[in-house]
């Protein structure tokens, strides 16, 4: 038969209750309690990049944003006012030099260039005929010139015949001053057709000149409307890749209206902008590098526009391999245009720490093994490699470059 238990013997149950389930719990309580203190001042090493500062050169760069272009491309426009017949290609072919595009109708251009071509050949004719009238013309006046050399020959003949008459004396002086002035008007007449020779000369050669010039300039107008009707038959000027047709056949097209555009997509080159504060940092040939992904492409500046536009300036890039298959029309990359070479200074890894320029930093330095310092670091410029040290780090310090904004207490433990 149970007995009634004294209230000692009740009280020393319920120590022995008591510790037998509060020790354990307080210790598993303070375990959780050190492990939480632990883990707040202590971080995973595989958590952390970390990176070795050291002494080299750095091409101090300015950033700026671009997209991946073809190096060429070129827009095909329409040459007349016409409409489309035929269309022969799709974008996305490749094309070869000469390759049709589409047909545009070329009924009434080929009408006015063969109007033009008959006016050509009546202009041909004309000018022939206004050569063989010259030819006449002068002839005439040549055969004049030589018919009163006789005459004139024929009248100094009678001049010497009356002197010598005169001389023994069968004649008389009338007759000689008579003979002496049919000479002398016979010298000026042959003297004024030889002028009018020569005029005569002149300006039928200008004449046939002007006409000269007037086909001359005929010829380059009926040469450029010939230009036109081979243009209107499109065919690709290069080999490339077509990106651009106008499709829609009946439609009709104005001139200089874009109907196709053409791009070379085995080289490429860099469109780019950047803030106008840095815009004095481009100049032609200048070096820049640019980043697609991880890599990493070498090239120089060209092409930069001379004032800036919403706050940018825009520029190109030229790569010094253009031909690489990462590159692909309308990729976004990061361009680094070098703005300094200094060599011989302390650098640091770029990383994600770098959030600011130029300026003060706080860093965690791995002062001793297993243990996180917090460190006010001057930083100077940079490029897509390294990092200027100007203060506050030593050549062979171990820094972690990345992010540790949500880390606030000066010491850390490294949990390996």
């Amino acid at each position: 038969m149970d007995r009634n238990l004294t209230k000692q013997e009740i009280n020393a149950q319920k120590r022995k209750q008591f510790i037998r389930i509060g020790i354990p719990a307080v210790a598993v309580i303070a375990v959780i309690a050190g492990a939480i203190i632990f883990s707040r001042d202590s971080v995973n090493r595989r958590e952390l990049n970390m990176a070795l500062t050291d002494r080299g050169t750095i091409e101090s760069s300015v950033t700026a944003t671009g997209k991946v272009v073809p190096a060429f491309e070129q827009a095909i426009t329409s040459p007349i006012t016409a409409r489309i017949v035929e269309v022969y290609c799709n974008p996305g072919d490749s094309l070869e030099e000469g390759t049709p595009l589409l047909l545009l109708d070329l009924q009434s251009t080929q009408t006015e260039v063969d109007r033009q071509q008959d006016q050509r050949q009546k202009q041909v004719y004309e000018i022939e005929q206004q050569r063989l009238d010259n030819e006449t013309r002068l002839t005439s006046l040549e055969m004049q010139i030589r018919v009163k050399e006789m005459a004139v020959d024929r009248l100094k003949t009678e001049v010497a015949n009356e002197k010598r008459l005169d001389s023994i004396g069968s004649g008389t002086g009338d007759r000689v001053h008579e003979a002496e002035l049919a000479y002398r008007t016979g010298r000026l007449e042959l003297e004024q057709l030889r002028k009018q020779l020569a005029n005569e000369r002149k300006a039928l050669a200008a004449t046939l000149k002007s006409r000269n010039l007037d086909l001359s300039i005929f010829d380059k107008n009926y040469s450029e409307q010939l230009r036109t009707l081979e243009d209107a038959r499109l065919r690709s000027p290069r080999a490339a890749v077509l990106t651009y047709i106008n499709n829609n056949v009946g439609e009709q097209v104005q001139q200089g209206e874009k109907i196709a555009a053409i791009a070379d997509l085995s080289h490429f080159r860099i469109d780019g902008e950047i803030a106008e504060t840095h815009g004095k940092y481009l100049t032609p040939g200048g070096r820049a590098t640019v980043r697609l992904s991880k890599e990493i492409y070498p090239g120089r500046v060209i092409n930069v526009t001379p004032v800036s536009s919403g706050g940018t300036v825009k520029f190109s890039v030229m790569l010094d391999n253009d031909t690489s298959d990462k590159l692909r029309s309308g990729l976004s990359v990061e361009i680094f245009v070098i703005k300094e070479m200094k060599p011989d200074v302390v650098r640091l890894p770029m990383g994600s720490y770098y959030t600011a320029g130029p300026g003060e930093y706080e860093l965690y330095v791995e002062e001793s093994p297993g243990e996180l310092t917090r460190r006010k670091v001057t930083l100077g410029d940079a490029n897509y490699d390294y990092v200027e040290v100007k203060s506050g780090l030593q050549p062979g310090e171990k820094v972690v470059i990345s992010s540790m904004t949500d880390r606030k207490k000066k010491k850390y433990k490294i949990n390996d």
